[in-house]
């Protein structure tokens, strides 16, 4: 076992995420926060000349900058059935076997586990396709809709808070079906589609836009369904679905048949949010 994947083992996952958590909503005093900003900045060459403010001193707080909104047009959306929903780098993609999804270096997991132990869930993406997209620190990380969707349920998923980055992947076992997760399930023109929003080492909270920062209490599965006759949340595509403080990865489900994916997506290809990812097939 490499000396990082035992680190990780041995550090309190949750208990310094929460403290990362804290530091990075600290406002006061505004010298140190500016000073984490910058650092971050350098250390990780981020692109501040797309973001809607460009200053590290226009920031309330060092999570209010890792969120931070881009400039209008920054991202323009592709004409295309299936776009991508985030900035970062495909760490997978393609077919689901069955119901095994590629990890890496002959690792997998089962869509029943990253979904929670839901099976019904599980079988709407048996023999389907998936993809998953890898954040860096430098990219935006705002999660927008692929496609127009109407939210069925969401499912939060209580687990580890490993690294989700490449080493990691390779070495340990169902990295993403044991991390902390939400898992989103949406009706599209598509068919069911989940859009699985990964947690990981020092990542500070997950949002959605429709119900703010995911912090259940306990290490209980938490199960949200959005039905009837409650008013519908309909997201367009490209409509902003949630953000990740610090860090981290969203996996996309579809069902079989449904999508293909452009001959250019691979494992390892830089993507943008906005870019053209797959097309329907039953159109």
């Amino acid at each position: 076992m490499s000396p990082f994947i035992l680190l990780q083992r041995l550090l309190p996952q949750h208990l310094l995420s929460r403290w990362v958590g804290r530091l990075a909503e600290l406002k006061h005093p505004k010298w140190l926060k500016n000073t984490l900003i910058k650092a971050f900045i350098k250390h990780y060459q981020v692109n501040m000349e797309e973001a809607f403010a460009p200053y590290p001193e226009a920031y309330v707080n060092f999570n209010e900058f890792f969120t931070r909104a881009l400039k209008p047009g920054a991202r323009p959306l592709a004409v295309a059935d299936v776009l991508s929903p985030a900035d970062g780098a495909f760490s997978q993609v393609g077919k689901i076997n069955g119901d095994q999804i590629f990890q890496a270096k002959g690792k997998s997991f089962t869509t029943t586990s990253l979904l929670g132990g839901n099976e019904e869930w599980a079988a709407l993406f048996q023999d389907g396709d998936f993809a998953t997209i890898y954040l860096s620190p430098k990219d935006y990380h705002r999660i927008h809709m692929p496609i127009q969707g109407t939210l069925l349920a969401t499912r939060y998923i209580p687990g580890d808070l490993y690294s989700v980055n490449q080493t990691t992947a390779e070495n340990v076992d169902g990295l993403f079906a044991r991390n902390e997760r939400l898992v989103c399930l949406f009706d599209t023109e598509a068919g069911p589609m989940a859009a699985v929003l990964v947690g990981a080492m020092i990542v500070a909270g997950i949002e959605t836009v429709w119900e703010g920062q995911v912090a259940p209490p306990g290490s209980q599965i938490i199960t949200r369904h959005y039905a009837q006759p409650a008013p519908a949340i309909e997201l367009k595509q490209g409509d902003e679905l949630g953000r990740f403080k610090l860090g981290s990865t969203v996996i996309l489900l579809f069902g079989k048949d449904q999508i293909a994916w452009e001959t250019w997506c691979h494992a390892g290809n830089d993507i943008r949010m906005g870019e053209c990812i797959a097309s329907r097939i039953n159109v």
